[in-house]
């Protein structure tokens, strides 16, 4: 494949982990999975939400938080070191001495931090499962702004896990021109065997996106359960690649000459006659 055709059907890949409570641990976990990516570039690694930490309370994130640089520093030698762009999930961003961002953070080959997205929609719910109650505002601090990043993989739009139940966000990104989607998540069992695969495979849909969604499996140190299921899915909204359980990483080429002619075939964005306001 010569560098022309490398960059039509970009390698994208999405790391399954089960995050503990140690975020050096956490790095030591991706190290590894770094050293046996696929060799074609460009490539693009997609994390999971909360890969760094995935803390027992948000007092325990907050400290993370306050040494969130080191971190950072750390994934723009990863992806220098290997030539790869990186979507670093989550990570906790100091907001104050109260609260973080859950910020997505997307690096290039070069180690240039080059675009952030900070969680809008804050997973404030009730779920049937060991935890029970979910209040992510108290210690996360809301985003207020919609990013979308050009790319050789075309254009990246970013969210993150509770953000994929909002159509309006994804209709946004789709507007301002993302090819490919990321959702960073964490989802609940409960949550996730009912409704992570019809929603990924709709939001795909309704955009004409590549969505790539990055995932937690798993029993955690902090004694929470997350589904799993890495996916990605085609802008047809075929399923190209699934990871149900364990730990590892899948991978697919994006296909982007096919992208643009679904979109030429059903122009959907010229049809749209609604026009979400987000915030």
């Amino acid at each position: 494949m010569n560098n022309t055709e490398s960059l039509k059907t970009p390698t994208i890949v999405a790391v399954q982990m089960c995050s503990t409570l140690n975020a050096d641990e956490n790095m030591a976990s991706l190290k590894c999975v770094l050293k046996t990516l696929p060799a074609t570039r460009p490539l693009l690694v997609c994390l999971p939400e909360a890969f760094l930490v995935f803390s027992k309370s948000g007092h325990d994130t907050l400290v993370v938080a306050k040494k969130v640089e080191q971190y950072k520093r750390q994934l723009s030698e990863l992806c220098k070191l290997h030539n790869i762009w990186l979507n670093a999930g989550t990570m906790p961003e100091p907001f104050n001495e109260n609260k973080y961002y859950a910020a997505s953070h997307l690096f290039n080959n070069q180690g240039e931090l080059v675009a952030t997205y900070n969680k809008i929609h804050l997973f404030d719910v009730n779920i049937d499962d060991k935890t029970g109650n979910y209040r992510e505002s108290d210690f996360t601090q809301a985003g207020s702004n919609v990013v979308v990043v050009e790319s050789p993989f075309g254009k990246i739009g970013l969210t993150v896990c509770y953000d994929l139940r909002f159509s309006g966000l994804f209709n946004e990104l789709a507007r301002q021109g993302a090819d490919i989607i990321l959702v960073p998540s964490a989802f609940t069992v409960p949550t996730g065997q009912a409704h992570w695969q019809p929603l990924l495979a709709a939001r795909a849909i309704e955009t004409q996106c590549y969505v790539v969604a990055a995932a937690q499996y798993g029993t955690h140190e902090n004694g929470r359960q997350t589904y799993g299921h890495s996916i990605i899915v085609s802008p047809w909204g075929n399923i190209l690649s699934e990871l149900p359980t364990g730990t590892g990483f899948i991978s697919c080429n994006a296909d982007l000459d096919q992208l643009q002619k679904i979109r030429r075939d059903m122009p959907m964005q010229s049809h749209q006659r609604f026009r979400e306001h987000l915030l």
